[in-house]
This record gives C-alpha cells, sequence and structure tokens, in this order.
C-alpha cells in the first residue's frame, strides 16, 4: 500500500491543525485527527498485480458500473462503439490504471464544471480529462471526469507515454466518473450495479 504523493499536503495540514487544536483545546483535535487519517485512506494506491493478457480490456478504476452502452465517438476512435462509465464514491481508490498496453497518441484537457459525478450531463460539462491508447491493433479512449468535489484532475502522463497493462496513469481527487470507450468487436463482461476494481476485473474481451 503507497500514498500518491498528492496527498501529502492533505495529510500533512490536518495533522498541524491536530496538533495546534489539541494545545488548545484537546477534545476538538479529533475532527482533524479523523480528517488526517481519512485522507491518508483517500490518497492510497494499493499494491495490484495485473496479468498481463492482450485478449482483454481490465477496469480502469475502482466503483460502481453506472451503464454500458452503444456511443458513437467522435473523439478519439472515430467509430460506432460502446461506452463503459464508472461512478466512483469518495471511498474507492481514485487512482486511474489502463485497461490495455499501448502508447497515448491522443490527450485532451477540458476545463469545465462540478455537476454530480452521477449526473449524465458530467460527459460533457465538468472538468474532464481523455486519453486515447493504441496497441497498433486496437484503440481505446479512457476520460476522467471530476464529480461535485473534485477539483483537479491529476495526469502522471503526457503523449507519446508507452503503458503496460494496470500501470497507473492519474487520479481525480475526490467524488468523480471515469469512462473507458471500446471498439464494437469488444465482447462486454460487466453490467450496470457491478462492482468493479481497477487493473483487476475484467470488463471485456477483444473478439476473434
Amino acid at each position: 500500500m503507497q500514498i500518491v504523493k498528492e496527498g501529502y499536503p492533505f495529510i500533512a495540514l490536518s495533522a498541524l491543525l491536530t496538533v495546534i487544536i489539541y494545545y488548545f483545546a484537546p477534545p476538538f483535535a479529533i475532527l482533524p485527527l479523523v480528517l488526517m487519517f481519512y485522507f491518508a485512506y483517500f490518497f492510497r494506491n494499493p499494491d495490484r498485480i495485473t496479468v498481463s493478457d492482450t485478449t482483454v480490456l481490465y477496469s480502469p478504476a475502482d466503483g460502481t458500473v453506472m451503464s454500458v452502452e452503444p456511443f458513437h465517438d467522435t473523439e478519439y476512435l472515430d467509430e460506432e462503439a460502446i461506452k463503459i462509465t464508472i461512478f466512483l464514491s469518495v471511498f474507492n481508490v481514485h487512482v486511474n490504471r489502463s485497461p490495455m498496453a499501448g502508447e497515448i497518441k491522443y490527450q485532451r484537457y477540458t476545463c469545465g464544471r462540478y455537476l454530480p459525478a452521477f449526473k449524465k450531463e458530467v460527459t460533457f460539462e465538468n472538468e474532464r480529462h481523455a486519453i486515447g491508447i493504441d496497441n497498433g491493433k486496437m484503440k481505446i479512449l479512457v476520460i476522467q471526469i471530476a464529480g461535485i468535489l473534485a477539483r483537479r484532475i491529476v495526469s502522471w502522463v503526457t503523449l507519446g507515454h508507452e503503458l503496460k497493462q494496470g500501470d497507473c496513469y492519474g487520479m481525480i481527487k475526490f467524488g468523480s466518473s471515469t469512462e473507458l470507450v471500446v471498439p464494437k468487436n469488444v465482447e462486454i463482461f460487466c453490467k450496470k450495479g457491478d462492482k468493479v476494481e481497477g487493473g483487476i476485473t475484467v470488463l471485456g474481451r477483444i473478439k476473434a
């Protein structure tokens, strides 16, 4: 288990507040102390082993599948596709992982609003960060979308970056959702309401 560096300022500030408040009013120090432990919990990055398999696509995030629907993608795939939307609560791991190995051939960050992550409008109106991954045989698009509490999407990669299957490439601070857009020749194994884990749960298999 690791804690991503983006969590250090939150943990340090709440720890400092705990010490200061404990000095002046000990009973109230419990509040920042609880926050400190929560931030350590939220910014966790569990050690996971992703089994490399070029025929499957893993979940890019932990959370609950909100929808699996036909989708015409004009951003990167430029074809009829399937979109899987995953909702991440404030209790889920928020580190995103690559569903497949490949090179980042497309990247786009879009400023926007901060609607609740479970609303359909968030796809078009909220802050978002999209990366297109190409392994030479197929292309997929993964989109990080900020939620009502999220105010910054973090990316640790850029164009030309080579990702292995299951590699961590970024995170979304606090509530959010992640979308995976795949070609129609992918057999989908998940459905609305399923709980998934990034880099562990197989969302689909590429048809021969």
